[in-house]
């Protein structure tokens, strides 16, 4: 009997969260709970207005090292691991040398606008603008996503292109990054893959056929080559070689959101749930219907297990919400630790008429506006950083409405409905912002008893490849309600918030223009 031929109560799966701030690694038992964790942050590079990049080589070290410490603090080794799962970063790019492994620039993250004008001037070669390929890859055309931003690498780093064309460079997202380096990397034959879900929001993918779209590619610059290939999200890519995880396989791949809602046990149609971490993700489960959004949200690829059919979800993404609590502790220095954000907007009993409109790099759905800029609107003198602080709080709880307004019609159009939002991520212990939450949406907000959802959905998704959990029924049975908050706000005074935050929100439009893009460009 091998090591992965244990009984499930005698093996355990670790799943790689690999985010937009930090890396973990979190290993978890058959019951779904955590057993193990390391964490470790990594820099945040802004060499420009826009632009943010990661050292795509420090994640990877930084992979190495929290894989060891989960083991370490567990007292495991490689055979009491059943299999390894990954979730990611989704959208951000990293080019790279096939024969070294060494990248060629930093990752460009999926906050960061800098392919602006490249995505304007395919915008303008077609009749439907920023929809033009929206009807094959569910997505508009915007500085979000992947494939813009390898082209703009092989653009600018000298002799890029050309390496590309002659099979010199790999691309992918982090996804593809993590596994190729844990499958083997340069020296040992790393496996050179992504799941359908990471693919999906790249722009280069048909959602019906699941496959590179050579025409998307060809007008983007992307040659295909370089690109991974396209596998389910569930299944064995390969084994890890070396180091300490040796022989045990990767058999799941779920972007961040989706690995989330996978965690969240929302395996049927018009289930939802909302990721509050970095910036925050709401989706909506379509089963195995392709939904074209009428309200901003994108058509995405929820999950494929296996040989399954892929199941599809509509998804609102907001860019900033997590990260406007480290600015205020990193920037403003109006907090020491994260945390403290609650106590302080709780010392307060409302905003005071202040709302902060934290678009940092725009807006994304549903108003996909890259012009907006961030704005804090209705100061006086009586507000004080008690006031901002729960402002900034609000703020996360508005966008989340303007997302759940356009979901819900969706919805209904697609023969569906939402009662209730589930939700995760680390700002889901902030008690003060989730009641918030609940009285600005009108349902009932709940939090799962685990809820480092993502993680999890990445385990799941590995466990199941390898029959540690026999089939998705197993992870309903694991899904156990952690929290709930009912609305208890009056239907008159949501309106009326929510009228103003409409008003301060319109405030941010139609900031970009050439003068401020020039001075960027500058900087």
């Amino acid at each position: 009997m091998t090591p992965r031929d244990r009984k499930a109560d005698q093996t355990y799966v670790l799943a790689v969260d690999q985010g937009t701030t930090s890396t973990r690694a979190m290993i978890f038992d058959h019951g779904g709970q955590i057993v193990a964790v390391d964490q470790v942050e990594h820099e945040q590079i802004f060499p420009k207005a826009g632009w943010v990049e990661h050292d795509a080589y420090e994640i990877w070290k930084n992979t190495r090292k929290v894989i060891g410490g989960a083991l370490a603090e567990g007292n495991f080794n490689s055979s009491h691991i059943a299999a390894v799962g990954i979730t990611n970063q989704r959208e951000t790019a990293v080019v790279w040398e096939a024969d070294t492994g060494k990248p060629i620039h930093n990752a460009i993250v999926w906050q960061d606008t800098r392919t602006q004008a490249m995505v304007d001037e395919l915008a303008k070669g077609s009749d439907e603008g920023v929809s033009r390929y929206r009807s094959r890859v569910g997505l508009p055309l915007a500085t979000y996503f992947a494939g813009p931003k390898i082209a703009w690498i092989l653009d600018h780093v000298d002799g890029a292109r050309e390496r590309a064309e002659a099979g010199e460079l790999l691309a992918g997202t982090i996804d593809t990054w993590v596994l190729w380096n844990l499958t083997g990397g340069a020296k040992n034959g790393g496996v050179h893959v992504t799941d359908v879900t990471n693919a999906s929001r790249t722009m280069l993918m048909d959602l019906e056929s699941l496959s590179w779209d050579e025409e998307i590619c060809a007008d983007m610059g992307v040659p295909v080559a370089m690109l991974p290939e396209i596998r389910s999200s569930s299944e064995v890519y390969g084994e890890c070689k070396p180091g300490v995880l040796a022989g045990v396989p990767v058999s799941g791949i779920l972007g961040d959101q989706q690995a989330a809602m996978f965690g969240q046990a929302c395996l049927d149609r018009g289930t939802a749930k909302n990721t509050y971490g970095t910036g925050s993700f709401m989706l909506l489960n379509t089963g195995e219907d392709i939904v074209h959004s009428g309200n901003g949200l994108l058509t995405t690829v929820c999950y494929r297990l296996g040989d399954d059919a892929p199941v599809y979800a509509l998804e609102g993404s907001i860019a900033v919400t997590g990260s406007l609590i480290q600015w205020l502790r990193d920037n403003l220095k109006i907090i020491d630790s994260s945390p403290e954000v609650e106590d302080l907007a709780r010392s307060v009993d409302d905003n005071g008429g202040a709302y902060f409109v934290p678009a940092f790099s725009g807006l994304f759905a549903p108003h996909w506006r890259p012009d907006a800029r961030g704005a804090i609107v209705g100061l006086t003198r009586y507000c004080t950083r008690a006031h901002i602080a729960r402002a900034a709080l609000e703020s996360v709880a508005y966008q989340t409405r303007d997302v759940l307004e356009a979901m819900r019609d969706d919805a209904e159009r697609a023969g569906g409905s939402m009662t209730e939002l589930k939700v995760d991520g680390g700002m889901v212990a902030n008690n003060l912002l989730m009641q918030f939450q609940s009285d600005l949406l009108g349902v009932d907000v709940v939090r799962p008893e685990v809820a480092e959802t993502t993680a999890l959905g990445a385990a799941y998704a590995a466990g199941l490849a390898v029959g540690y959990w026999e089939n998705t029924e197993a992870i309903v049975d694991n899904w156990a309600e952690g929290g709930r908050w009912s609305p208890e706000m009056k239907e008159g005074e949501r309106e009326r918030l929510y009228r103003q935050w409409n008003k301060a929100l319109s405030r941010t439009l139609d900031w970009v223009d050439d003068d401020i893009e020039a001075v960027s460009e500058e900087a």
